[in-house]
């Protein structure tokens, strides 16, 4: 009996195997053979290189942009879906009740009315329609014939064909992560009216001209804590990746070794499974681009080929303004009804006054006796950014790049450029306005007075650019560029930080090649830190310290600002300054208003700042009635507590408390939070380089555990040496493939992580000895 048991589990395990590699077979992309698709008019080759990017090989644009569309759907149509379904607002038909918040924030913005007015101004018979439609219908045949994707059965969602709408939709979602405002503006109208204006006098609300600048050159109470934390969740429960910063810098011929530019570029988003660009090479007689694309977008934001190259940061200027509407009583009503799964629909009221969508029903929070409205630029003034993309890609100079890039009102981007006859330039991009002398924007407006709502809408030539610069190279790191207009233009602009060491690297070489930009793209030192170190070790007391605490000053005494792995520093440093930014903003604050601070990039600047300040109203505990603390108390307290904490977590031997202890990254699947899946469709945790604000930006919430999980860093890293083109290199934080099953998901996780790079091929023969090679024919409907 035991041994006909034995050898019923022997072949139950050959039998679970058996079936699991045929499930797997029949699920997971192909990658080779023949496809007929309905609609080509050729025979399109598809070449898939050692890491899945498709190299297509097409006849006429129109086909090679349904072919585009096909094998980006076979890798990445769950991610289409998710993304599709945010800024439309139908997330909750997926996930249930937990998403109609989002889905209700999104509703009542207007991005699928702003889309539907961008469409019926398109011009249908154009090359940016006709191919974006080519790109649909590929995107759609894979939805009639090709394989489902098993997110879709595990949640039991039918697949639906794509409009231009769902394009444009992305592009809205992608506008509404830019914005700052929403997580700035009512925080501080909030702190200005309960703390009162000195309390703002010492907050880094506008940029000092004497930090690294990016040089121009022609060649309400409580209801903002708890609004401004809604939103904050409501992003957080996005299954998609946010937009959060960036570094590129482009480095003219006269600074490089083989005299060619060499350009860099690592948009910074949030981490998520798949990650958020899908590389693919489009090559017909008509025009050649090697491109990292969006979930449905047919033009790639990120691209070069042979003649040149381009990328983006944020721009993070301020394009995003709040009226306080008083009593005003005429409004734009209409009704939305949100389906959610396994629920009852969920029917509401959106409110559209003279400034835009009210936010009171939109978000919890929202005082009611306060209207609150929401005017933004990417609604007011709508951009066609379908047609700004396809014109980038398609540019055949920089003239022609540059007008390309004009086009866009919002959301503000900082458009890199390098090409292969030695020009280099950085546009920063929006449609910038001026309001009345006076007003502040980054308070809530009084909606009555008509003096908030006079601006003057600036021509893109006043735009802050470089164009060939006497210096020799461009760069931006999401600081504040100089002046626009004869002022500093206002914006929720980052530290300087990475920019300081980024001009610094730049400056102090003449000769550079390929390999040395690529490492400085994997930098971890901070040119700021170390500065800031200084002052506290000059304000710790140092009567009473342990030897634990003398170790402790020691090593960040000798610190260079390095955030490796290997390091101490980093873990005294960051649980000191989340300590130091409690102690010191907390007591006035409050819990909530303290909170929200630290989604802020406000905070992010205030550290420097506020070390600096030797008065300042903030440093002195309003809980303790009989004392007025000063500065050095502060950061005294701050530094015992933290390291009483370390000591508790990790022991009194420093040795272990290395800053891969603290420090790791999970890319998240939209199944995290599943328990049963999770482990199967998240890839990591990993431990990491960087920290926050060094070029290798790893971004994560400071807060008293002393655990910091990344959020969001390089979504990919590209270096592209003019010199060299068709060894040009980038990688992405894990794979190609958006399908748990492909070779292609996670792929590139393990070289990522060591800074490592893939080349971007460019070269044909090269290509064309690939054995992953997919046909796809004219289906014979298409030739009758």
């Amino acid at each position: 009996m035991i041994k006909k048991t034995g050898y019923f589990l022997i072949f139950f395990v050959i039998l679970l195997g058996i079936v699991s590699f045929i499930f797997v077979q029949k699920n997971k992309p192909v990658y080779k053979g023949s496809v007929d698709i309905k609609g080509l008019e050729e025979e399109v080759s598809v070449y898939f290189d050692t890491y899945g990017v498709p190299h297509i090989f097409a006849d006429n644009q129109e086909d090679a942009y349904m072919a585009l569309g096909y094998v980006h759907a076979q890798d990445r149509l769950w991610q289409m879906e998710l993304i599709r379904r945010i800024a439309a607002g139908r997330l909750s038909e997926l996930f249930g009740e937990e998403l109609v918040k989002t889905d209700k924030l999104f509703r009542g913005m207007g991005l699928e009315s702003s889309a539907a007015k961008i469409i019926q101004q398109t011009d249908s018979t154009s090359q940016t329609f006709l191919l974006a439609q080519a790109y649909l219908d590929g995107i759609n045949r894979f939805i009639d014939d090709g394989k489902t994707p098993i997110e879709f059965r595990l949640i039991g969602v039918e697949k639906e064909h794509y409009t231009l709408k769902d394009i444009y939709n992305v592009y809205g979602y992608m506008a509404f992560n830019f914005a700052q405002a929403h997580k700035t503006d009512l925080l501080l109208t909030d702190l200005k009216e309960v703390l009162g204006k000195n309390y703002l006098l010492d907050l880094d609300l506008d940029i000092s001209p004497r930090s690294t600048l990016i040089k121009n050159s022609r060649g309400m109470k409580r209801m903002a804590a708890q609004v401004g934390n809604s939103i904050n969740n409501i992003m957080n429960n996005v299954p998609v990746s946010p937009f959060i910063g960036s570094n590129s810098w482009v480095i003219g011929p006269q600074k490089t070794k083989n005299g060619k530019v060499i350009f860099a570029n690592d948009p910074h988003i949030g981490f998520s499974q798949p990650s958020v660009w899908y590389q693919a090479h489009v090559i017909t007689p008509q025009r050649e681009m090697y491109g990292f694309h969006l979930a449905l977008s047919p033009f790639p934001v990120l691209g070069h080929n042979y003649d040149y190259a381009y990328g983006i940061t944020m721009f993070e200027n301020d394009d995003t303004d709040f009226f306080d509407e008083g009593d005003q009583q005429v409004y734009k009503v209409h009704q939305e009804t949100i389906k959610v799964k396994d629920g009852d629909d969920i029917t509401f009221e959106v409110k559209t006054g003279p400034h835009g969508p009210l936010m009171n029903g939109l978000l919890e929070g929202m005082d009611e006796d306060r209207k609150i409205a929401m005017d933004w630029i990417y609604v007011k003034r709508p951009s066609d950014l379908l047609k700004a993309t396809f014109e980038m890609s398609h540019a055949t100079n920089l003239g022609e790049f540059r007008d390309a890039v004009s086009k866009v009102n919002a959301p503000g981007l900082n458009l890199m450029y390098g090409d292969a006859k030695g020009n280099i330039a950085w546009f920063g991009v929006g449609q910038l306005y001026e309001r009345e002398e006076g007003v502040h924007t980054k308070f809530v407006l009084d909606g009555a007075d008509p003096t908030n709502d006079k601006l003057t809408y600036l021509d893109f030539e006043q735009n802050p650019q470089a164009i060939n610069p006497s210096w020799h190279y461009v760069y931006s790191a999401n600081n504040q560029p100089e002046e626009v207009n004869g002022k500093l233009y206002p914006g929720y602009y980052l530290p300087e930080d990475r920019a300081k060491r980024i001009v610094t690297l730049i400056e102090s070489n003449d000769a550079f090649t390929g390999p040395q930009v690529e490492e400085m793209i994997n930098d971890v030192q901070s040119s700021v830190s170390p500065s800031l170190v200084k002052i506290i070790l000059n304000n710790i007391s140092k009567v009473n310290l342990s030897d634990t605490e003398k170790k402790a000053m020691e090593i960040l005494k000798s610190w260079n600002g390095d955030f490796k792995k290997e390091m101490v520093a980093p873990t005294i440093y960051y649980k000191f300054i989340y300590l130091l930014l409690e102690n010191t903003f907390e007591d006035e604050m409050g819990e909530e208003r303290f909170k929200q601070f630290l989604q802020t990039h406000l905070y992010k600047r205030q550290i420097a700042k506020q070390l600096k300040l030797n008065r300042s109203v903030w440093w002195d505990d309003v809980k303790t009635k009989e004392v007025k603390e000063l500065k050095d108390e502060i950061i005294t307290r701050s530094f015992h507590e933290a390291i009483d904490a370390l000591e508790e977590q990790y022991g009194d031997d420093l040795d272990d408390w290395l800053w891969s202890s603290s420090l790791s990254v999970v890319h998240k699947h939209a199944f995290d939070k599943s328990a049963l899946l999770k482990g199967y469709f998240n890839v990591g945790p990993f431990e990491t380089d960087g920290g926050i604000e060094v070029i290798n930006n790893q971004l994560f919430k400071l807060n008293g555990s002393g655990l910091y999980e990344v959020a969001a860093g390089p979504s990919t890293r590209r270096v592209i040496d003019f010199s060299d083109v068709e060894n040009a290199k980038a990688i992405l934080p894990t794979g190609q493939s958006g399908n748990v099953f492909s070779k292609h998901y996670k792929d590139q996780a393990d070289k990522y992580l060591k800074g490592e790079f893939v080349k971007m091929m460019l070269n044909k023969d090269e290509i064309k000895a690939s054995e992953d090679i997919l046909v796809l024919l004219p289906s014979r409907d298409s030739i009758n």
